[in-house]
């Protein structure tokens, strides 16, 4: 079966440096699905949540145990931070492409006034070898100015170094849940999509937009047009933020582990929609190593069908 999405809101290449297209080559065709489609295992977990993500599986705390998966499942990158990166990536370089994550927090203070601070530069992505990097920014949050900065600081630094840059366009902080409806809205994620896209990401991850219901918002919210898009479909609303992502990249994320059943059908749903792309990390690591590996397989298996 064959992606309907339209044209213009593909990836655009032609935009990029030679640098950049030739690392996302690596991503898009000489590893992972082969076709234009990325999929990444990411790993930033262990920084963002802690040692208890490990818990359902605990070989998965060591870092091997994903490496092994992204090279035996031909996986088109893993993400990891610095730490990580340096320790573990050096035996690996060259069979499995690498995102550097650039920025970072704990769990542990609320994400009232999230904001993530750089553990890694540019520099060091291109030290190591790295495909792209990638960045996280909380839209919303009330430090988002300072995000904002950091995050410009780095797109100029990588667009310098031909590096494509990955933003993990998160919405955050209290804001996003007293006037957006939460972060996993349409609204909120659809506004996400426009933010990677008006400050030049390169792609962006987002997460899988929950419909918005007609009571969500209060008459004072400036989302509380999204009111009239409460009856559309999951596929509607992916569309959706494809649209507002436009010629930047989209990949859909994971997030929290699922059934073998929704996960393969949140797959399909984001591909026909016309993602570039799947990033999911726990739904794969924190299964045992051979469970990982065929559920892996069932979806390149899915992407192999969309171009």
């Amino acid at each position: 079966m064959k992606s309907k999405r339209a044209q213009k809101f593909h990836l655009d290449l032609d935009s990029l440096t030679a640098g950049e297209k030739r690392h996302l080559y690596e991503l898009m065709y000489a590893h992972g699905p082969g076709n234009g489609k990325i999929l990444l295992l990411p790993i930033d977990q262990g920084l963002e949540h802690g040692p208890r993500d490990f818990f359902p599986n605990p070989p998965s705390a060591d870092f091997e145990f994903e490496l092994e998966l992204a090279q035996e499942g031909n996986y088109s990158g893993i993400v990891c931070h610095i730490g990580l990166a340096e320790k573990y990536y050096k035996k690996y370089a060259g069979r499995v492409p690498l995102v550097l994550k650039i920025n970072g927090k704990t769990c542990i203070p609320p994400d009232d006034e999230a904001f993530s601070p750089l553990d890694a530069s540019v520099e060091d992505a291109l030290r190591l070898g790295a495909d792209a990097i990638g960045y996280t920014l909380y839209v919303g949050s009330p430090r988002e100015t300072e995000d904002i900065e950091q995050f410009n600081f780095i797109r100029q630094e990588a667009k310098r170094y031909g590096l494509p840059v990955i933003m993990w366009a998160y919405p955050r902080g209290i804001y996003v849940e007293s006037r957006g409806g939460g972060r996993d809205s349409l609204a909120m994620v659809d506004y996400a999509a426009r933010v990677a896209n008006e400050l030049g990401a390169t792609i962006t991850k987002i997460n899988y937009p929950k419909i918005s219901t007609a009571d969500e918002f209060s008459p004072e919210s400036p989302f509380k047009s999204y009111k009239q898009w409460s009856g559309i479909s999951e596929r509607e609303a992916l569309e959706m933020v494809l649209r507002s992502a436009g010629r930047t990249g989209v990949l859909i994320s994971g997030g929290s582990k699922m059934s073998d059943e929704d996960l393969l059908l949140k797959a399909k749903t984001s591909l026909e929609a016309g993602v570039d792309g799947l990033i999911f990390g726990r739904n794969m690591w924190q299964r045992p190593y051979e469970e990982a590996l065929h559920i892996t397989k069932e979806i390149i298996k899915i992407m192999q069908a969309f171009d």
